[in-house]
């Protein structure tokens, strides 16, 4: 791919200028780098990387990846002053659809028409690394969006995604030395801090140290809403000749009081006109917490010339708690809800390991990168809580909401679970016609071990024991060195689903099940501006939550047809543009009974717009004007598709300035996102409608020492 050098450094920001392992050096391998934790070089602009990790794949180069995907620079996160990894991959991508709540007791969001889960992140490809619920992202350098189902690339999402998968790659300190502080303010009153620092020490620079600090307080936008974000994370390498190693250890604490919380809708009552939008449709005593550690170790050695063993092994815990309103539901056209109180609270510890090799050999003229790896993922859970207080529920209204007194706290044992995911893994590329015909083929044998106990007795009460294989086959053809055409077929296994607490049927487990893909696609690479157009079919088990008798249920099936272009890059001289559209065809194709069967699925826009620009003006050197624009069409929240809430469109315009105060460089940034403060409904996890975020005012600045 080419690269203009010389826009892509005057349109980047300065002091996020990446200090990434993209400066580390690589171990080549008949041209082919195989020591592969070095990640590509971004794009024109600065926003997205050349390639990323696909799976047991290892990095790929974009035009060489025959599947849909996007990574996100440590510049682009910076610039978007995001406070989740929701609102970086989210924010410009049309296949990827997030409900516009904030505050909620989790991120949320779906790709290509499914439900995924920010529990199922992989850290470089570690599932259970990554903090549970909510992901602050100052401890990573990319942001990776793997689209479709990758049970081969990846094994088996612990919490059933398939629609795709997100990995993060933890920060490494570059050659340069690195200082960096940023202060922050979120309206209403909310203020942080972060600190990056980043040596590299020893002959050759062979070790490094990179440290982030994060602490941001205050209130919201949200009226009664309060926001706490702590996060501390350390990042040591030592790299030689052959090998490299690292750990990455992290300790964070995510607290909001005030919750937001969706609402369901009894029978014969109508969607209704949303209410503020800066109104909190939950107590202002309710909270939240999330609490998450871990600690990560990889190594990986360049046995010769043709052979790279890699390895690496995690453990982490998740502390949560949760109180507030467990079920909400509209009763009538005026607006009065009712609402059930309740507290849930978990712990959660998690391994995560993987050992692998990667080769390449020529035999016959055929060029073979093959991959073979073995995953082990295992998790012990206690849930504590109660689904409803006993005098606490409460009626009040969606316009004025008043609320009661504080409820009682008791938290006893309500599940003990224990699950366990073993795979292996064997893809070969072949490649011919100096690889510009490619042809990527391989397997996975997974293993599934679910065990529950009692909570009286502590004794096993049931077990899940299931292995099945999951294949996949991709071709690519690069045309041209800016054409590549590709097409694939891979399918995904998802853990049977549970029904969520707040179902009436909470503690049903269903069976594992497949997910298939089929997707043919584009990537059109012109020098600084790149598109991608991808066609595809996902099929899988649907599972729902009725608004009204609040029963979970899985089964049947949900096809999902899209159609989806995207581009980035900068197509002008101080220009960067990042967007696209997307249509999807969300269809229960097979139902209980044939009941809803033809309808469409609920929960997801039909279809999706979205625009991201930057301008650097003539006007003042270092003056950058940001806008951004997403537009959504009607939702489906009834399986009968009786009831929908309707399409919205909302605008984010921002402001960026680089300068140097005294011979520092420094960046001012400033955004305010729903800037018409739109009040709309979007679709919450657990619940039909909830309250998207109202007008917010972010404003930053990075000194560099």
């Amino acid at each position: 791919m080419a690269q203009d050098t010389e826009q892509t450094e005057a349109s980047a920001t300065p002091v996020v200028k990446d200090n990434s392992a993209a400066e580390l050096p690589a171990t080549n391998i008949d041209g082919q780098r195989i020591v592969d934790d070095a990640l590509p070089a971004s794009y024109a602009g600065g926003q997205v990387a050349y390639g990323g990790r696909v799976g047991l794949l290892g990095n790929k180069d974009f035009m060489e990846t025959p599947f849909s995907s996007i990574s996100y620079t440590e510049q682009y996160v910076a610039d978007r002053q995001a406070r989740e990894i929701t609102d970086v991959i989210a924010a410009t991508d049309p296949s990827v659809f997030a409900n516009g709540l904030s505050g909620t007791y989790s991120e949320n969001y779906s790709i290509r028409g499914f439900a995924s889960s920010i529990s199922d992140a992989t850290v470089d490809g570690l599932f259970g690394m990554a903090p549970f619920y909510r992901i602050s992202p100052e401890m990573y350098e990319r942001i990776e969006v793997l689209k479709g189902p990758s049970a081969l690339l990846n094994g088996m999402p612990p919490g059933g995604s398939v629609g795709g998968t997100v990995n993060l790659i933890p920060k490494r300190a570059g050659d340069e030395p690195l200082t960096r502080v940023t202060g922050s303010y979120l309206s209403d009153s909310q203020y942080g801090g972060h600190l990056d620092l980043g040596r590299r020490f020893g002959e050759g620079n062979q070790f490094g140290v990179r440290f982030n600090g994060v602490y941001r307080d205050g209130d919201t936008a949200t009226e009664h809403q309060q926001k706490r974000t702590g996060l501390t994370s350390l990042a040591l390498d030592w790299r030689g000749e052959r090998a490299k190693v690292s750990v990455d250890l992290y300790d964070s604490d995510d607290y909001t009081k005030g919750q937001n919380r969706g609402l369901g809708l009894a029978a014969n009552v109508s969607v209704p006109s949303a209410p503020k939008a800066d109104t909190l449709l939950n107590p202002n005593w309710a909270y939240v917490e999330n609490k998450d550690k871990g600690v990560i170790l990889r190594g990986e050695y360049a046995l010769n010339d043709q052979l790279m063993a890699y390895a690496a092994l995690g453990t982490s815990k998740t502390d949560y708690q949760y109180s507030g309103a467990m079920t909400a539901q509209l009763i009538n056209n005026a607006g009065d809800f009712t609402t059930t109180m309740g507290q849930l609270k978990f712990e959660l510890e998690k391994t995560s390991g993987e050992i692998g090799l990667r080769g390449h050999f020529q035999n016959l003229g055929i060029n073979h990168q093959w991959s073979l790896n073995v995953t082990h993922y295992e998790d012990e859970q206690k849930d504590y809580g109660r689904r409803s207080v006993p005098g606490a529920n409460w009626i009040t209204n969606i316009h004025n909401p008043v609320w009661g007194p504080k409820a009682a706290e008791s938290f006893p044992l309500i599940a003990h679970t224990e699950n366990r995911l073993r795979s292996i893994g064997l893809a070969d590329t072949l490649s011919v016609f100096d690889d510009r015909l490619q042809l990527t083929l391989g397997v996975r044998r997974q293993e599934v071990l679910t065990d529950t106990f009692s909570v009286n007795t502590g004794a096993r009460s049931s077990r899940y024991d299931e292995s099945a294989n999951t294949p996949a086959g991709a071709v690519l053809f690069k045309v041209t060195d800016s054409l590549s055409l590709y097409a694939n077929y891979i399918e995904g296994l998802s853990k049977g689903a549970a029904a969520p607490i707040t179902a009436n049927n909470y503690g049903d487990v269903f069976a594992p099940a497949k997910t298939k893909q089929k997707e043919i696609g584009l990537k059109l690479d012109l020098g600084t501006f790149s598109h991608t157009l991808a066609v595809y079919e996902i099929k899988k088990p649907g599972s729902y939550t009725d608004p009204v008798t609040n029963i979970f249920s899985f089964g049947g099936e949900q096809r999902n047809r899209g159609v989806e272009w995207g581009f980035f890059g900068s197509p002008l001289e101080d220009v960067r543009l990042m967007g696209g559209i997307a249509h999807v065809d969300p269809k229960l194709t097979k139902t209980s009974g044939g009941i809803n069967e033809g309808k469409k699925a609920t929960g997801y826009p039909e279809l999706q717009g979205k625009l991201g620009a930057e301008w650097d003006t003539p006007v003042l050197d270092g003056l950058t004007l940001t806008g951004n624009a997403t537009a959504v069409s009607k939702q489906y929240i009834s399986a009968d598709n009786s009831l929908s809430i309707p399409g919205y469109t909302v605008y984010d315009v921002g402001a960026r300035y680089v300068t140097k105060v005294a011979s520092r460089p420094v960046t001012l940034r400033g955004e305010v996102t729903n800037v018409t403060n739109k009040a709309y409904w979007g679709v919450p996890l657990t619940a039909s409608l909830g309250l998207g975020a109202p007008r917010t005012l972010a404003l930053s600045a990075t000194v560099d020492f």
